[in-house]
């Protein structure tokens, strides 16, 4: 399978991540924006973007140029009919996540393999949506994308080897750290990290130690490059919130209880660092 031209949808943090890691990479990249408004608003923050990494002397005038032609975002689905994979980054609804690939499903041409970055839902339902099962896989880049080395590459039971291996081959010339895993809830990072993120609320809620505490100590102690609180407003309260309730909805596991603080926090609109407010406040 040739790779040549890669498709993202969705404009938030990691859709506009992933589009850096593949332009930056020497792909051309189509990028899907609900809106003609929206897709103006995203082309103007990646050219910013790259003028930072010109300023910090991370990037080169004539890099940034060639990185920047290589991008394209349009409201219209039809733009990503002849991308040769494309990567679904919308918000964790698994609805919408349906939708998506039943769109792409229709649009794309019919070696296009489809990718879903999430790590709550299950790659097996959005695969069933789509007449192409055997081309749909998991594609986790984590946050920042552009940063993050690891990508986990979820496998179904009925996805194609040739699948998997372009899959990887794309990430490898990114530059990533693709590892292969089960299509589970949770995969492997979320699966371990969010019961450690669920015992430290509750050693908050019952007065072990404060959250500042807790950061140090997991920062000096364990060489954590941040803390659980610092890194549940880098992630998003309503997003942990998500992400506790599916690992429980498969697993079962106590450990995977959302803590009723979290909840209370996502009601009241205190979700982190993209609020203004959540453990700490950023405004």
């Amino acid at each position: 399978m040739q790779t040549n031209r890669i498709g993202v949808v969705g404009t938030g943090a990691m859709g506009s991540g992933i589009a850096m890691v593949a332009a930056t990479a020497g792909y051309e990249v189509v990028v899907r924006s609900r809106r003609d408004a929206t897709a103006g608003v995203f082309v103007a923050g990646f050219a910013k973007q790259l003028d930072r990494l010109v300023e910090k002397g991370n990037l080169g005038l004539d890099d940034r140029d060639q990185i920047a032609a290589r991008l394209l975002c349009s409201s219209t689905w039809d733009a990503l009919a002849h991308c040769d994979l494309v990567v679904e980054a919308v918000v964790e609804d698994l609805e919408l996540k349906k939708a998506v690939f039943t769109e792409l499903d229709r649009v794309c041409q019919q070696g296009t393999i489809l990718a879903s970055n999430t790590s709550t839902f299950s790659i097996t339902e959005l695969a069933m949506v789509t007449g192409r099962p055997q081309l749909v896989c998991g594609m986790h880049f984590f946050n920042p994308a552009p940063v993050m080395k690891l990508v986990e590459v979820a496998k179904t039971l009925f996805v194609a080897e040739a699948t998997m291996d372009a899959a990887t081959t794309f990430l490898d010339t990114c530059g990533k750290s693709p590892v292969v895993v089960k299509d589970t809830t949770g995969f492997i990072v979320n699966h371990l990290l969010f019961g450690y993120l669920g015992h430290a609320v509750r050693m908050l809620e019952s007065s072990t130690a404060s959250m500042e505490d807790i950061d140090v100590a997991m920062r000096k102690g364990c060489n954590f490059p941040m803390g659980p609180f610092e890194l549940y407003d880098l992630i998003g309260i309503d997003v942990c919130v998500a992400v506790f309730d599916a690992l429980y909805a498969e697993w079962r596991e106590p450990q995977f209880v959302c803590p009723p603080t979290l909840r209370r926090m996502a009601t009241a609109g205190f979700i982190g660092r993209k609020s203004g407010k959540g453990f700490y406040d950023h405004r």
